[in-house]
């Protein structure tokens, strides 16, 4: 009997043992990023990257109908191969994306697979359903372990209160740098987030190839790990808005109560990749681009109809035209006004912002008496012009297939979908659905009001644009304020990082940090005219709004014949330099063989040196739009020259308090 227990014991034993040596590792074509998993009678994992552990042991497992996955699993197959391609990108920052990894498949033998990869640039991982049925997936249980107390950038939402409150919220913010003890208690923070790491170097938590599952966000709760969390998919909604002074109508759909569940997922699917961007220097965050690597391949079909390019806008500067003789508003005048402004500066669209339709009838084919869009399509066609609607959320997933084709067999070009405000999964579906229903149609998309990207581009690169970001419009809300000055050397490092942002620069009005004033009629921004000009370079953004009124922009006619020439999609980029917080200088060669640099500075203001050696070998003609003399007074005072350079020269230019440079190289 003692004979048979100790081999019951012994069995036992080796069975532990068995579990400990389950290690599998997966490192970067470089060796410098390392991604492991260790298998015990749970899953955890560890990254590290230039020898450094920046992630320590953490545990990652989820509550499915069909047990806990991530618990007791059996590994069938192990299965290595790097990958090694060249992704064209027509609709980006380059004209392609060279994508090297190394990839690890444990094959599950209970209806689950483990994907782990390792980039130069980072790592991700993500589970794949095998088991040939629905699953519906109760809680994600995945943990960051930091094994110290690190520091964050944390986007906080804006929201407080129970999670669910917490669920609906805008995606912006600016970001709070605190050790991730003090995360406030309770409060969600959306993706990414930035954490800084030994020897300067960094890491940011993101997600890329989400569709059917819902977005991830983070919270600590003092301890020096952090946990995901995700919203339960809706159950029921009503109309509303994230505006509490909005009580009737609203253009969001709002979710009164929710199912217990957080995803339903159909045979086969992959979850979206947990991913990890890593730096040894700051300015490598300025062009990782592991987010759109991750992403689904572009969808079947033709995409070379898609036209990127600006957009002139009316909603950030309030219909504020002068010197007409018509009343500016909502109405035909006004938008052919803005459609000429348009056709004599050679950009690409125009888009009718909110009021075009009546928000009471809550359908975007109640358009308003005073616009007669068949009259404005024409008249825009006829000018060169392509016409964008802004839709908000509620009024479009009613009639979104209806609405796409109506209005693009009208000849509307493309619509600006906002008030968003969520990522549960049937949200995220949404996005995806809307893209190909778009596609098919022929028509451009920009998500405003909503969350970050995460690949979506890559499938659909019909889709140019995302918010997601705290852009140029908070300027406009004088019960509101913050540091745009600072946040302009924050997102780009951090927020980019999942692809383009909808910022909506091109401010004629511009402020000193003592003269700024938040005026809702004619906005301004912090930060000096070159600044505004700079983001045109610094900003990733394939569809790129002119904020302000056509007068103001003829007014200043040489800095807006300036911004009308600058690309919004390139051939090459290459970061010339970078520190979080302080600085970015960003080069970018147009598909004409200009070149770009873009550079900005904060309130201290920078004497900045640029290396040309970025140029090939040659003399060109420098076009340089910098910060004048007094901008540290008046933001509105600068420069305009030109200068003969050559390949390898070095050029110093002074930035003012909150400025910034843009030049444009073109070769003799």
């Amino acid at each position: 009997m003692l004979r048979n227990l100790s081999a019951v014991l012994a069995l036992v034993l080796l069975g532990g043992v068995s579990y400990a040596q389950k290690q599998y590792r997966v490192t970067s074509p470089d060796s410098s990023t390392v991604l492991e998993v260790r298998i015990t009678d749970r899953i955890s994992y560890t990254l590290s990257h230039a020898g450094k552990v920046f992630i320590d042991e953490s545990f990652i497992s989820m509550d499915t109908d069909m047990g806990r996955i991530g618990e007791d699993f059996r590994v069938r197959k192990a299965i290595r191969r790097s990958i090694n391609e060249v992704i064209p990108t027509p609709v980006h920052k380059r004209a392609e994306e060279r994508c090297a990894c190394n990839e690890l498949l444990l094959e599950g033998r209970d209806g689950y697979d483990l994907v782990l990869r390792a980039y130069d640039e980072g790592a991700a991982f993500r589970f794949v359903f095998t088991c040939g049925k629905d699953v519906t997936v109760y809680s994600e249980n995945t943990e960051f372990n930091f094994g110290c107390d690190r520091t964050a950038f944390i986007p906080y939402v804006k929201k407080t209160g129970n999670l669910n409150a917490q669920f609906f919220n805008t995606f912006e913010n600016t970001y709070v740098r605190t050790p991730i003890s003090r995360w406030r208690p309770g409060q969600l923070a959306f993706l990414p987030v930035l954490f800084e790491m030994d020897g300067g170097m960094k890491m940011c938590i993101t997600e890329s190839d989400l569709e059917h599952y819902p977005g991830m966000y983070l919270i600590g709760d003092g301890s020096q790990v952090l946990k995901a969390v995700s919203a339960p998919y809706p159950k029921s909604f009503r109309q509303g808005s994230h505006d509490p002074s909005v009580t009737a109508g609203g253009h969001n759909q709002v979710v009164v109560d929710r199912e217990n569940y957080i995803a339903r997922c159909a045979p086969g699917e992959n979850l979206p990749w947990r991913v990890f961007a890593v730096s040894d220097t700051d300015d490598e965050l300025l062009d990782n681009n592991l987010v759109f690597k991750l992403a689904r391949p572009a969808a079947e079909g033709d995409f070379s109809w898609v036209r990127p390019g600006k957009v002139a806008w009316d909603w950030w500067n309030d219909n504020n035209i002068t010197g007409v003789d018509f009343a500016a508003g909502i109405n035909d005048s006004t938008y052919m006004y803005y459609i000429d402004f348009a056709a004599a500066n050679g950009i690409e669209y125009v888009v009718l912002d909110d009021g075009w339709y009546d928000r009471m009838e809550a359908s975007a084919f109640a358009v308003v008496p005073d616009i007669h869009l068949d009259s404005l399509i024409s008249y825009a066609e006829s000018k060169g012009v392509g016409l964008m609607l802004w839709v908000g959320y509620y009024v479009f997933q009613k009639d979104m297939e209806k609405i796409i084709r109506h209005y693009a067999a009208m000849g509307i070009k493309g619509f600006k979908l906002d008030a968003i405000g969520r990522d549960d999964q049937l949200m995220n579906e949404f996005y995806y659905k809307a893209a190909q229903i778009a596609a098919e149609n022929h028509v451009v998309l920009d998500f405003h009001g909503g969350a970050k990207p995460a690949g979506l581009n890559r499938t659909y690169p019909n889709v140019l644009n995302f918010e997601g970001v705290h852009g140029l419009e908070q300027l406009k809300n004088p019960s509101y304020s913050c540091d745009m000055v600072e946040y302009d050397l924050m997102f780009p490092y951090i927020r980019s990082i999942c692809g383009p942002v909808d910022y909506t620069q091109g401010a004629m009005r511009n402020g000193t940090r003592e003269n700024f004033r938040s005026i809702w009629s004619e906005p301004m921004s912090q930060g000096t005219r070159c600044r505004q000009m700079a983001e045109y370079v610094v900003f990733e953004s394939p569809l790129n709004m002119l904020c302000d009124s056509p007068t103001n922009y003829m007014r200043e006619q040489e800095c807006t014949d300036f911004i009308a020439s600058v690309p919004t999609v390139w051939a090459e980029t290459v970061v010339i330099d970078g520190k979080l917080g302080e600085y970015e200088t960003i080069a970018r060669q147009a598909y004409d063989g200009d070149w770009y640099v873009g550079s900005l500075a904060g309130w201290d203001g920078r004497d900045a040196v640029l290396d040309l050696s970025f140029l090939p070998e040659g003399d060109y003609d420098a076009e340089i739009f910098r910060d004048g003399t007094n901008a540290g007074r008046n933001a509105n005072d600068y420069r305009h020259l030109h200068t003969e350079v050559s390949s390898g020269d070095r050029m110093t230019i002074r930035i003012a308090p909150g400025g910034g440079y843009v030049i444009r190289f073109k070769k003799k």
